[in-house]
């Protein structure tokens, strides 16, 4: 029932979505108390890219609050979310703008594809601050860039485990010490969200380093950011669909542009995490494991093996 619900969501969208336009309207212009949607579209050659953008204008003044979800267009439970937040939202019950991307990587949605997008093989999230001139994903990044995150006050990124990803629920923001009020709204939001392990990442781009990801530019530009990651493995976990769409509601209301909703907010009890280690594979090949996401580990603990497509062990791997 719920996957047809979610079907008729996305039918629904698509069939009332306006003329595709280059540019977003000025939110300041538009009518209080008013739903719009737009396609985005832009080229590279032949190639075509679409990004379908909802704007929520809420009937008093307030900031501008953006949620992306789908950037990674294999990641289903944050599009869900989103999908229902769409259809659930009033915007006389708002005070502000809320606009929403509810899939930014459509070719990577219809093509099914993990992480990548299939019309040039770049992980969109991987491209950021993007390139006018550059591939499609590099264009796509560009215009997200330019005419979604520039224009926010808070920049909401959702993603979740992708098809071959075991994850742990959490929020994380960047810890920027340049813009201190900024950072200290994003642990704010993230705190209210209601999950019980958050992490934050440090924050040490040079000049000349690209952000990479999508929050971090948000982050990079001085904007309030942050992204929650929910749901695992490429499939629609409705606890994690659920718990995303408690912890935008909570936010919005942390931010008094919503009305908060009963019995949603939890902050107890939170595991706050601020150190990361990433073990790269030392070859191509099939990983085993009896670990999941959640199991605690030590130092120098086996984490599992590697083989190759014959079944050969080629290496053990630890953590460090």
């Amino acid at each position: 029932m719920k996957s047809i619900r979610f079907l008729l969501y996305f039918l629904c969208f698509y069939a009332s979505k306006l003329m595709a336009q280059q540019t977003l309207p000025a939110y300041q212009d538009l009518t209080p108390g008013k739903v719009y949607q737009q396609m985005l579209t832009m080229k590279e050659g032949t190639t075509v890219a679409e990004l379908p953008v909802r704007i929520i204008k809420g009937i008093g003044e307030g900031p501008v609050f953006t949620i992306v979800a789908g950037i990674h267009g294999y990641e289903y439970a944050p599009i869900v979310a989103v999908q229902q937040l769409m259809v659930e939202i009033r915007p006389e019950k708002l005070k502000g703008t809320l606009v929403i991307v509810p899939v930014a990587n459509m070719a990577g949605f219809y093509g099914r594809s993990i992480f990548y997008n299939p019309q040039d093989g770049k992980n969109l999230n991987r491209v950021f601050p993007g390139n006018p001139e550059g591939t499609i994903s590099e264009r796509l990044a560009h215009l997200i860039t330019s005419d979604i995150i520039s224009r926010s006050n808070v920049f909401l990124d959702i993603h979740a485990g992708d098809g071959n990803e075991d994850l742990l629920d959490f929020v994380c923001y960047y810890d920027n010490k340049q813009t201190p009020e900024q950072t200290s709204l994003a642990r704010r939001l993230t705190k209210c969200a209601g999950f019980k392990y958050n992490v934050v990442y440090p924050f040490s781009l040079q000049a000349s380093q690209p952000a990479e990801y999508a929050f971090k530019q948000a982050t990079r530009q001085g904007i309030t950011a942050l992204s929650i990651e929910a749901g695992k493995l490429g499939g629609v976990e409705f606890k994690s669909v659920d718990a995303t769409k408690k912890a935008v509601y909570n936010m919005l209301a942390e931010m008094k542009m919503y009305e908060p909703l009963a019995g949603i907010k939890n902050t107890e009890n939170q595991i706050w995490l601020n150190g990361q280690d990433y073990i790269k594979s030392p070859g191509k090949g099939i990983f085993y494991s009896v670990l999941k996401s959640g199991d605690k580990i030590i130092a120098g603990q086996k984490l599992g093996f590697i083989t190759d497509v014959f079944g050969t062990k080629l290496a053990e791997i630890t953590a460090p």
